[in-house]
């Protein structure tokens, strides 16, 4: 009985907040070719102006594929037993205050990996809308790419396109790990 009662309180919640749909746990390719559709088809309800709808499915996008890909980035690079076999993610999606929406993501991060993020996202949220524009198009032209194959592009899209500062925040866990979590919000 107490189950149903918490779950019952947990949706309430949800309801509360306008989630539209949260997950935790294990982030696949598999999930995500799954999840994109669902999502695809609660914003053509939701959203009328096509533009805007795209925008904020690409920044969905964005920001599920980089947990995605530093997921496995940071499972490949750990022994996940020293984390008791917890090296999953989530993420949530939440319609917010004057119709704008809100990504919410989490993953973990070796702590060695905390300051270049933090300098990267600081950057990315210190920049107007021109210099933003300028620095992508820097980056597309480089000739490196990180370590998951990408130029460094999606912190940069995301602000881009949400037309927002990135929030987040580092939890730390032990000497080595952290959980990382990002916020976007999309107008």
């Amino acid at each position: 009985m107490n189950t149903i009662i918490d779950i019952t309180a947990f949706y309430a919640e949800m309801e509360k907040d306008d989630v539209i749909l949260s997950y935790k746990g294990d982030i696949t390719q598999e999930l995500l070719t799954a999840v994109y559709p669902i999502i695809e088809t609660r914003l053509e309800k939701e959203v009328e102006d096509s533009k805007r709808r795209k925008k904020i499915f690409h920044v969905l996008v964005e920001c599920l594929q980089n947990v995605f890909h530093h997921m496995e980035s940071f499972k490949s690079n750990i022994a996940s037993d020293k984390m008791n076999g917890n090296v999953g993610g989530l993420f949530m999606m939440a319609r917010g205050e004057e119709n704008s929406y809100r990504v919410f993501t989490g993953n973990f991060i070796l702590n060695e990996k905390l300051e270049v993020l933090k300098q990267r996202i600081d950057k990315v949220n210190a920049m107007s809308a021109t210099e933003l524009k300028a620095f992508y198009l820097g980056s597309l032209n480089t000739s490196e790419l990180s370590e998951k194959g990408g130029a460094g592009l999606g912190i940069i899209d995301m602000a881009r396109k949400s037309e927002n500062k990135l929030e987040y925040q580092f939890h730390s866990l032990t000497e080595t790990y952290s959980f990382f979590t990002l916020a976007v919000k999309i107008n």
